[in-house]
């Protein structure tokens, strides 16, 4: 059985056991987290789609950690000008793992 969510402004594909990074979730490590905006869920060839969110469906996940990616440089530069600028970020995500789906 597979879900699509949308948490952070973004889509997910997961199953349960899996282990992804997702936009920061405000909650403690080791506890669980009910995401409810579930898009589509299917197993096999049935399959549910929402319109745009599947009323009643839950993906059940447990926030393993929190953390910072690798930096990303942004150089912003003009040709014959003397100018050049640069900066870095580095993106916040928390880590979770699906532990049920449920439609």
């Amino acid at each position: 059985m597979f879900a699509v969510f949308k948490t952070g402004g973004k889509q997910y594909r997961a199953k349960v056991g899996d282990v992804m990074r997702v936009a920061t979730i405000v909650a403690d490590v080791d506890s669980s987290v009910d995401l409810t905006d579930v898009m589509m869920v299917g197993e096999g060839d049935a399959v549910k789609v929402g319109a745009p969110l599947l009323v009643g469906a839950i993906v059940s996940a447990t926030v393993k950690g929190h953390g910072r990616a690798d930096k990303i440089l942004i150089v912003k530069f003009r040709r014959r000008k003397h100018h050049r600028k640069q900066m870095g970020h580095r993106q916040n995500f928390t880590e979770i793992e699906i532990t049920g789906i449920s439609a």
